[in-house]
């Protein structure tokens, strides 16, 4: 990947996407656009997770407006999470094949177009297969935006810049969903919080066709993997489907165990097609010998499995030990979405000074403390102890804590394997959410229902969440050492063989 000279300036692949580039302004220009490009992957990145979340607190509106059963209603949630789970490798690839701008285009108009049908919907089914849409546009999304940030920017103190505040958009937009979804529900309605994309969706696309570079033309023979592409998405699909149920049919289940099955049986032929058979691979099996990306997806794999259910139980405690309603549990989580933002902002001047490996111990370490006093929260605890102490503790190791295993993830790939690497960093982070919140809830399970036995029991999920922390801290001990420095050779490992 090209590298950057001392200016920190955007490489040259923005160049085509800027106005002239004569002696005046041609450096202003280009991080003009860059900024542009930057506010542009944030905005896709922050629809992408909100819509993860913004739905639950409209579920009881919805339910009485379209005449949904009880056991119809939870697949306005999960036709997202499954399919945008199912597709992100598929999505990361496509970017890689077929051109950055075309995929990321692509993915905002199924997902703008998704949530104008989903906002107008009149029946139960028409809402699900818009959700599902959504998922799959979301798919093609996510890893886009990581992957125009990489490509766009060189390894070193801008692209870390970069990715912190695509991290920082991101956990705003984890944690803002319950507020935002509260809000539109009871000022305006349900549909509103699929509505809302459209006008940001469309301004997106407007903006992706004036600063994007336009698509370099492929390579002859570069062709999709599609034994490969249909493998994955019916192993993570299927594991992802099978772990939802665990909760309410149980490991033994028979819906259960044949979709945990059939996922590790195709992920497993996936593994093999790879390997052996596919002339392009989807997911190419080198990146695998890459120390930072074995080991930096095995982090990011147990990060998720605490940082996505933790909003889970943090809305159970405050609504069930606490008696918040749903806008006041929202605005509880503000705290944690302030806090984590500015850990994320926080993190590039650290990485610089102490290493990405470095800080990915301290923050995970931090993180792991917020989770261990929050796990000794009671229903006397009051907001001060049992919420704003624990929540500025473990948003602050959180924020500190995504963006270092990004950029290592992500770091020393070259361009045509991006869009893959950045692919399978969200699929790992997505994977892990599910499987933790599986595991947790079983953790979690108690026969009592009152607040001080609800409070033992979300409890020990938090215990359990720190003990995985403290596993992230062992896990990143084997990372590559880096550093990040603004001169030539910015963000490569300290030591070449150690990157391996």
């Amino acid at each position: 990947m090209t590298q950057r000279g001392p200016d920190d300036s955007p490489d040259d692949s923005l160049r085509a996407a800027t106005p002239s580039n004569d002696a005046g302004g041609g450096g202003g220009g280009r991080r003009g656009a860059a900024s542009a490009v930057l506010a542009l992957a944030c905005a896709a990145q922050f629809m992408v997770v909100l819509d993860v979340s913004v739905v639950n607190v409209a579920l009881p509106s919805i339910e009485n407006a379209l005449g949904f059963d009880s056991a119809g209603l939870q697949w306005v949630v999960n036709a997202y999470a499954l399919v945008f789970a199912g597709f992100l490798l598929l999505g990361g690839r496509l970017a890689d094949l077929y051109g950055r701008k075309r995929v990321f285009v692509l993915g905002l108009l199924l997902f703008t177009a998704s949530s104008l049908v989903g906002g107008l919907a009149d029946s139960p089914g028409l809402l699900v297969a818009a959700r599902a849409v959504q998922g799959l546009g979301a798919a093609v999304l996510a890893p886009a935006t990581l992957t125009i940030l990489t490509t766009t920017f060189s390894e070193g103190a801008a692209r870390t810049r970069a990715v912190a505040t695509w991290t920082a958009v991101s956990s705003a937009g984890g944690a803002a969903g319950n507020l935002i979804g509260g809000v539109l529900t009871d000022s305006l309605s349900w549909r509103w919080i699929l509505l809302i994309n459209v006008p940001i969706g469309t301004l997106a696309l407007a903006a992706a066709l004036a600063f994007l570079t336009p698509d370099r033309e492929r390579g002859q023979g570069q062709r999709l993997d599609v034994p490969g592409a249909v493998l994955a998405t019916v192993g993570v699909g299927s594991l992802t489907y099978g772990i939802s149920q665990i909760e309410s049919r149980g490991w033994s289940g028979p819906t259960t165990a044949v979709a945990l099955a059939v996922g590790v049986l195709a992920l497993a032929a996936f593994a093999a097609v790879e390997a052996r058979f596919a002339r392009a691979p989807l997911m190419p099996p080198r990146l695998f010998r890459i120390r930072a990306i074995s080991v930096g997806n095995t982090v990011m794999l147990l990060a998720g499995a605490c940082f996505i259910p933790m909003w889970y139980f943090l809305s159970l405690y405050m609504q069930n030990v606490l008696h918040y309603g749903a806008l006041k549990a929202g605005l509880g989580f503000l705290p944690h979405t302030l806090v984590g933002i500015a850990g994320a902002r926080l993190a590039p001047r650290l990485m610089e000074s102490i290493g990405a490996r470095r800080l990915i111990v301290l923050s995970a370490a931090l993180s792991a403390a917020g989770f261990l006093w929050q796990s000794r929260a009671t229903p006397d605890s009051g907001y001060l102890v049992g919420l704003l102490g624990p929540a500025v503790v473990m948003s602050a190791g959180m924020g500190l804590l995504i963006t270092p295993i990004t950029t290592t993830v992500t770091s020393g790939i070259s361009d045509a394997d991006a869009g893959a690497a950045s692919g399978l960093m969200n699929a790992t982070r997505q994977i892990g959410g599910s499987v933790g919140l599986a595991v947790l809830v079983a953790i979690a399970a108690g026969s009592g229902h009152t607040p001080a036995a609800l409070s033992d029991d979300y409890g020990r999920a938090f215990l359990a969440m720190a003990a995985m922390l403290a596993a992230v801290v062992v896990g990143a001990l084997a990372l590559p050492v880096t550093r990040e420095r603004t001169g030539a050779g910015a963000g490569r490992p300290m030591a070449g063989k150690r990157a391996r």
